[in-house]
């Protein structure tokens, strides 16, 4: 039970989200339109999480995924969908602010 909740947010060991972002992997935010117009990471792609399902075909499943929210609930959600349709390295980079921090 902890560990599954564990991995449904995300927590478990360090990731080094600038190294990842270094390397190539996309950053996927699934705020609502609105919300990322209103302020997002430089370079970042919004996929809205209600639009996610329907959009799977517009990320290569080989690429490393980081995917990010407004507070990480919505980007936990994502990440699980995107495992289970078969996209092996996808990370939890939680609030899209906090993020972009870690990233600089």
């Amino acid at each position: 039970m902890i560990q599954a909740l564990k991995n449904l947010f995300g927590i478990g060991p360090k990731v080094n989200f600038n190294e990842l972002i270094g390397q190539g992997a996309i950053i996927i935010d699934v705020r609502t339109k609105g919300e990322f117009q209103s302020g997002h990471i430089k370079g970042s792609i919004n996929i809205p999480l209600d639009n996610l399902q329907n959009n799977l075909s517009k990320i290569k499943k080989d690429k490393c995924i980081v995917v990010c929210c407004a507070s990480g609930m919505r980007s936990a959600s994502a990440k699980s969908i995107l495992k289970s349709r078969g996209f092996n390295e996808v990370h939890n980079g939680g609030g899209w602010m906090s993020l972009q921090n870690k990233i600089r």
